[in-house]
């Protein structure tokens, strides 16, 4: 049986992240390392889903959203544990991905990014129509998170949770990736019909991946929904699931520490240009433009002289 090892890429991030804390001089900049690190959780799994497995999606800002919005309601409205209401979430959403896999998988190319909008489309109506429970386009607000009677109300306990699970879940997809799971994968992103070739059921293992793509989704989303105690449908919208494909195609497809790296950039870039407003979006239009011209497989290219992550994918 083949050992679970932890890669120095891993090493290296954890120290990173351990380091990270000793520059924050206020909330604020907690505030954006915890959602950089909730939007790291989301991108991973739709880097492998995109990076890997070779699916797109243009829906994943509308599965966290609407992961945030079960577990939010579920505490809200009847009462639930926190916890509890996370993994009817997660259960919920799991589900829900199964079944719609099944098909909007069997396209591809547009036509599959298609269909995938207009899921995150669907959704975003229903969140904004369903006031009784959601709050309609004005949001609603959600209680803290209580974990075993301890009660989340601390930025760094936040950014240690984050961290923490930033970490675990970069492990269990190192481990995915290298597994036989993860070599079919690699197939399928190759060419589905060599893969179909030789006996392996392409529709299934695509499901596989993506299911597992939006319970993390949905897992960032409903902790963020907590952390920032209020969620509207505006996390659920196009634009954030447009944001997540352009953080993983910035970071480098088919690269895990890419994926964290374009969530980092792309969640802090907006914070450091506040100061040119005037010019904020012709500038990040500019930097993501040079940077794919210039780094066609993301930023995270720059490091492998250093071998810190090889790609396991096509870019």
């Amino acid at each position: 049986m083949k050992a679970i090892n932890i890669s120095k890429s891993l090493i290296v991030l954890a120290v990173i992240l351990t380091l990270i804390p000793f520059f924050m001089s206020n909330d604020f900049y907690y505030e954006i390392a915890i959602v950089a690190l909730f939007n790291s959780m989301i991108v991973i799994g739709l880097n492998l889903l995109m990076g890997y497995a070779g699916q797109i999606s243009l829906a994943h800002g509308a599965f966290a959203g609407l992961g945030g919005y079960i577990s939010a309601v579920l505490v809200g409205n009847f009462g639930l544990p926190p916890l509890v209401s996370m993994g009817a979430a997660l259960v919920f959403m799991a589900l829900f991905a199964y079944v719609i896999s099944k098909p909007i998988l069997k396209l591809s190319g547009h036509y599959l990014a298609m269909a995938t909008l207009g899921i995150g489309i669907i959704i975003t109506i229903i969140l904004n129509s369903e006031e009784e429970l959601t709050g309609g386009a004005d949001g609603m607000s959600v209680e803290s998170l209580t974990l075993f009677g301890f009660e989340l109300s601390q930025s760094w306990q936040w950014y240690l949770l984050a961290a923490l699970l930033l970490l675990f879940i970069l492990w269990l997809i190192e481990n995915l990736i290298d597994s036989p799971l993860g070599r079919i994968l690699r197939s399928i992103h190759d060419s589905e019909k060599a893969s179909s070739s030789v006996g392996v059921d392409v529709s299934h293992y695509k499901s596989i991946v993506f299911v597992i793509s939006v319970v993390i989704a949905t897992l960032a989303g409903s902790l963020y929904a907590f952390f920032s105690g209020f969620i509207s449908p505006q996390e659920a919208s196009f634009n954030h699931s447009i944001e997540l494909v352009v953080m993983v195609v910035l970071g480098g497809m088919g690269r895990l520490y890419g994926a964290v790296a374009g969530a980092f950039i792309l969640t802090a870039l907006p914070q450091i240009l506040t100061s040119f407003e005037e010019y904020q979006t012709l500038i990040y239009g500019s930097i993501i433009i040079l940077v794919m011209i210039f780094m066609p497989k993301g930023v995270i290219s720059l490091f492998d002289r250093f071998d810190t992550e090889k790609p396991h994918a096509k870019s």
